[in-house]
């Protein structure tokens, strides 16, 4: 089924910046996914790019911004603020719901590393605004207190080969209580990046974000 998309880069004016972002929305959306991106990543993260690709052949509309500006992504302690980065997710979320033509799709979230742990922080405060979460070689662990207060399905991937991140990724499964999966791709490393196992990533994403949006 060929979709026709609606491509566009989008300003995401918050109280102290103004954050650029890349929204994707097919013909006939059934759903929208904001990518919270990892540490020193941006919207034009190769590896979100392939994922999105994949979601928005599904249908489902896709928001990848930068999280911080040029600016204060040069300054290293930023990009693992997740408070910062929180609010950043939950201000581009609201806006989001403002715009006429996205506002009654339901919303998830896909985060990747450090991203991960903002994307559950923004769910636990936004509630059942936030429907489905999907996080790759994440760092759910940062969100700890947080967890518990996640209504969203949240399916966790991680690669086999990464051994300390399944155990961040085990513990924070512990600490889920709506409904949740961990997923081990075998043989790949942190980023995905051995042959085929970023393609089985996004499978699995879509396919969570289509049962659960």
């Amino acid at each position: 089924m060929e979709h026709t998309m609606i491509r566009e880069e989008v300003k995401i004016p918050l109280q102290e910046v103004t954050l650029s972002g890349n929204l994707v929305v097919p013909e006939n959306a059934i759903a929208l996914v904001i990518f919270s991106h990892g540490s020193g990543s941006s919207r034009f993260s190769p590896r979100n790019n392939l994922v999105a690709e994949q979601l928005q052949k599904r249908g489902i509309a896709t928001l990848l911004f930068d999280l911080l500006t040029k600016y204060e992504d040069a300054v290293y302690e930023n990009r693992f603020d997740i408070d910062m980065l929180t609010e950043r997710l939950i201000a581009a979320t609201q806006w989001v719901k403002q715009q006429e033509h996205l506002k009654k799709l339901p919303m998830g979230y896909f985060g990747a590393s450090t991203g991960a742990a903002s994307a559950l922080m923004a769910a636990s405060k936004l509630g059942k605004g936030i429907q489905a979460i999907v996080s790759r070689g994440g760092r759910p662990d940062l969100a700890l207190p947080f967890l518990d207060k996640v209504k969203a399905p949240t399916l966790l991937i991680v690669g086999a080969l990464d051994t300390p991140v399944i155990e961040y990724n085990e513990q924070a499964l512990k600490q889920l209580t709506a409904v949740s999966e961990l997923k081990i791709v075998a043989g790949a490393t942190h980023l995905f990046e051995e042959r085929g196992k970023l393609e089985e990533v996004a499978e699995m994403a879509a396919a969570w974000f289509e049962k659960h949006l």
